[in-house]
């Protein structure tokens, strides 16, 4: 038995139901990083000494992985803009892309990771490396997740585009909303630290 996909949008919420879920989905991603955030800033608040971030992390590296995260949000929005404009092509030129801006980052942050190691900022070091670790080791996991998804999408979920094409949109733009949010939990996150 196939559960039915619908399109339409719910009367009661005015979103259909993928987009729907995907917000359910986002709202409580927002509970685990504003629990982790919140965190941050009690042990902060309640810390004798804490040490400057840039004095232990690369500004510059982390300058550079916001803008390739806010290029990658921009290639997305291409991606699905290109979808309800009837042009596959520059579809998977722009999910592409996106896929090749997020191993970007991560290729910079796991170079990032590498110099920390090698310098010994582990996280037993500091309560300040262990946020560290944690927050953007969550961060590069849900990246991960996103690189999985687009992917698919981009590779054979793609096959979608000729038998169910407003299906195939909702999915896409749906992918677009928890990538955004990733990049978005990115801008919060790396002038915090």
């Amino acid at each position: 038995m196939e559960i039915p996909y619908t399109v339409a949008e719910r009367p009661d919420t005015g979103l259909n139901n993928v987009k729907l879920g995907i917000w359910l989905f986002l709202a409580s991603e927002v509970m685990l990083f504003g629990g982790l955030f919140s965190t941050y800033i009690l042990l902060r608040v309640g810390a004798t000494e804490w040490p400057v971030g840039s004095t232990l992390l690369n500004v510059p590296i982390g300058a550079f992985n916001t803008a390739v995260l806010i290029g990658s949000s921009v290639t997305m929005v291409m991606a699905h803009a290109s979808l309800k404009l009837d042009n596959f092509a520059r579809y998977k030129l722009y999910m592409g892309a996106t896929i090749l801006l997020a191993v970007t980052f991560l290729c910079v942050k796991g170079y990032e990771y590498w110099e920390k190691v090698s310098h010994d900022h582990l996280p037993a070091e500091s309560t300040f490396l262990a946020i560290y670790w944690t927050l953007t080791g969550l961060h590069a996991l849900h990246i991960i997740g996103g690189i999985i998804v687009n992917s698919y999408f981009w590779g054979p979920g793609s096959a979608m585009w000729r038998t169910k094409r407003e299906q195939f949109e909702n999915r896409v733009e749906a992918a677009g909303l928890y990538w955004h949010f990733v990049d978005l939990v990115w801008i919060f996150l790396f002038p915090v630290l």
